[in-house]
């Protein structure tokens, strides 16, 4: 078993929307169903990428979700469904440590 303040097997998965309403929608669904303890949706952000050969550029939304490791596909799944993207942005970041108590109340409210 891990540490207490090692990281638990927290992540926190990083996606983009196009849109605050879409991402808060979708970021209350996935809380609710016990994917996240928390989610954090930061408006404001452009991008700028390369999409079938031409450069882009699109205000987006920044959400990151946290939650543990073992919930990673079903989160994954649960962004894509409802997501307006073909492809939506989702990375898994490793949590390496934290607050203990912080760490716990993630693993609490998603199930563990």
């Amino acid at each position: 078993m891990m540490e207490p303040g090692d990281g638990y097997g927290t992540i926190m998965v990083y996606t983009t929307w196009p849109s605050a309403v879409e991402a808060e929608a979708a970021g209350r669904a996935i809380v609710a169903d016990g994917l996240a303890a928390c989610v954090n949706i930061m408006p404001g952000m452009v991008s700028i990428y390369r999409w079938h050969g031409e450069i882009e550029r699109a205000a987006e939304v920044v959400m990151i979700l946290k939650t543990r490791e073992d919930l990673a596909d079903a989160v994954a799944q649960a962004v894509r469904a409802r997501h307006s993207y073909d492809t939506p942005a989702i990375l898994f970041l490793p949590v390496l440590g934290g607050d203990p108590d912080y760490l716990d109340w993630i693993a609490e409210e998603t199930g563990e």
